[in-house]
């Protein structure tokens, strides 16, 4: 199964947090599964970074690209049909880079691994 993992959940199972669900840390050890993280998450998680909000080693980009590869994760980049799809949700959710997986989740067909319950008011498969 595909799986695209919304932001917090790539940074708690690269960090092996607690608070990922025994749900979703089954489904990303599964390695049956393709697992992708979308490039916005990426983007967002290089933005709280700079603004201190999230500490990670430098330099940031190599160490994230070497954490995608080594917990087997594929970085989803964004179409123009993920954008299509991004103009036509409805705006129940104000945060932008979740607004981008929601879309990218439903053009590609896949379920996305969260802990948002905010997510749960759109049209998506969701791992919790």
């Amino acid at each position: 199964m595909k799986i695209l993992l919304d932001t917090h959940i790539f940074l708690w199972a690269i960090a092996d947090d607690p608070r990922l669900s025994k749900r979703i840390k089954a489904a990303y050890l599964n390695e049956d599964n393709e697992l992708f993280l979308s490039v916005a998450s990426f983007w967002e998680i290089l933005i709280k970074h700079g603004l201190g909000k999230l500490p990670l080693p430098q330099p940031t980009v190599a160490y994230l690209s070497r954490q995608l590869e080594i917990n087997r994760i594929l970085l989803l980049p964004i179409r123009l049909g993920h954008l299509s799809d991004l103009e036509r949700l409805p705006p129940l959710h104000r945060d932008p880079f979740d607004r981008m997986i929601i879309a990218q989740a439903i053009a590609e067909a896949i379920p996305i691994a969260t802990a948002d319950s905010t997510l749960e008011k759109y049209k998506v498969t969701l791992i919790q």
